[in-house]
């Protein structure tokens, strides 16, 4: 038999890579939207610091290029009915989504083990995106109406991030697990190309139809993702005879055959040093992402003075660098295990390193970047960039801590550092509220920075990937006995009958 095209976890990885940036995608359609939804402001007084000559497009010469290529959203928006929203509005709306994201952590990863990462995962992006179609409806409602879908998109997309750790756990080998994590990164790629997708939408029709389209998208790729995907390779019936006996025989005892049943050793978990260590690396790589991704738009738009769409496409492009780098860091890593050029924590080492060590030095970098927007790009884009690198990291240490909880760490770590999702931006709003300066902002960059540097310290110096002695912690739930539970290992026998039926026919 020839060999296959696309194995089972090729195609996994593909829907998992889709699912991350459909749900980056109806998470931050707003960010742009409501540019289009609201009645123009007065630009902030940092753009009078940094002159507009410094952009190169900005030039009498190339002002009508730069139009033709981006289309600006207010053009748009005066044929639109507009709502009169101060900014105080504007931020509830925008940070409703963070609201009550962190509650569902913890539980998305203990759902995952009991019903499977196929529904949870898949549910919460459908009915994120289910609730997207409603947002036109309640905001011509009122704010609040706005406001309450968009707390409840983040209520229930909690659980996406925490719940694919249980699938990567049971469907992913060790040599293979920082290749695989690195489709989490997919959510770049969805911040990527949410804004110039949505300014497109919103030039070519309106801003109900950015919301109208970014939904379906979502609704589609669920279909794709019922059909496709199985929680474990004994449910696939298309899985060959081959990819299922490696994957049984990578993952080794590592999984517990009461995987799914067993009670979760909460005070082994939550006692532990090792996943304190993992959640404080992680910390920094959190910290360092939000303001690169929700404060660098405005830091370019008030004090380089660049309009909302040159502002969305030189965002979005650090994050499909992101990505790229992500995946080909993570080959890297997984070719350092395999090969046993470095040890598998120092792997984790490094790759933390690069994430948060690396990370400071370019938050450092923009900081000082001062008026030169040239500079400023550069360290945007390698910050951003570099931030991939946690794919081989702590996202991936908290598989390696434990395979059987790995969903209920993720979990419990969301839960932890969603904090810097509420710190930084009332950090940034403290600081350069009515003050949008260089200072200012270099005091933000430099807050950033010193979070990284400390998440760097704090893993290189106690960090380990070592499975963890209660990963094996074997007691079911509701007091059944171990061996009564399902195992993985009669795959074997299943798709060897299998795989003669086929040859037979």
């Amino acid at each position: 038999m020839g060999k296959e095209i696309l194995m089972c976890r090729d195609v996994l990885w593909i829907l998992v890579f889709c699912g991350f940036a459909i749900n980056y995608m109806l998470r931050i359609n707003l960010n742009l939207a409501i540019v289009a939804m609201v009645v123009p402001g007065t630009k902030g007084p940092a753009i009078a610091e940094c002159s507009l000559h410094n952009i190169p497009w900005n030039s009498p010469s190339n002002k009508s290029l730069y139009m033709l290529t981006f289309p600006t959203v207010a053009q748009k928006s005066k044929t639109e009915s507009l709502f009169h929203w101060t900014e105080y509005d504007q931020g509830l709306a925008l940070g409703a989504y963070y609201w009550f994201h962190w509650l569902t952590q913890l539980p998305g990863g203990l759902l995952a083990r009991k019903y499977g990462t196929k529904m949870v995962f898949g549910m919460g992006n459908l009915a994120t995106a289910v609730l997207g179609l409603l947002i036109p409806f309640a905001t011509q409602y009122h704010l609040y109406g706005l406001v309450a879908i968009r707390a409840l998109q983040g209520l229930i997309s909690g659980v996406i991030w925490p719940s694919m750790h249980d699938m990567t756990a049971k469907w992913i080998p060790p040599m293979e697990r920082s290749k695989f994590v690195s489709a989490y990164l997919g959510s770049s790629v969805g911040a990527a190309i949410t804004y110039p997708l949505c300014a497109f939408i919103i030039d070519w029709m309106n801003w109900r139809a950015a919301f109208y389209i970014t939904s379906i998208i979502g609704i589609i790729w669920y279909c794709f993702w019922y059909f496709l995907v199985y929680n474990t390779p004994k449910e696939h019936p298309r899985i060959s005879l081959d990819e299922c006996s490696h994957i049984v025989e990578s993952l080794g005892d590592t999984l517990s055959s009461s995987h799914t049943l067993s009670k979760v050793p909460w005070r082994e978990l939550l006692l532990s040093g090792p996943v304190w260590i993992a959640i404080v690396a992680h910390w920094g790589g959190v910290w360092g992402f939000l303001t690169f991704m929700t404060q660098a738009p405005s830091y370019f738009n008030f004090v380089h003075g660049w309009n909302i769409n040159a502002t969305g496409f030189l965002s979005g492009l650090p994050h499909v660098l992101r990505m790229i780098f992500s995946y080909l860091y993570s080959i890297l890593s997984d070719w350092l295990l395999r090969t046993k050029k470095m040890s598998h924590q120092n792997v984790r080492k490094l790759a933390n390193f690069v994430t948060t060590g690396g990370g400071a030095i370019f938050t450092l970098g923009l900081s000082f970047s001062g008026c030169q927007p040239i500079l400023a790009i550069v360290f945007m884009m390698a910050g951003t960039a570099i931030n991939g690198a946690v794919s081989a990291g702590t996202l991936a240490v908290f598989v390696d801590l434990s395979p059987n909880f790995a969903s209920v760490l993720l979990g419990f770590c969301g839960l932890v550092t969603t904090a810097a999702g509420f710190i930084s931006p009332l950090i940034v709003g403290i600081l350069t509220n009515h003050r949008q300066t260089i200072e200012q902002w270099r005091l933000v960059f430099m807050i950033a920075a010193a979070n990284l540097t400390i998440s760097a310290i704090a893993y290189q110096c106690w960090g380990t990937a070592e499975v963890q002695p209660w990963n094996e912690c074997n007691e079911p739930l509701g007091g059944g006995s171990p061996n009564e539970l399902t195992s993985l290992k009669p795959l074997k026998k299943k798709n060897e009958s299998n795989q003669t039926d086929k040859e037979t026919v």
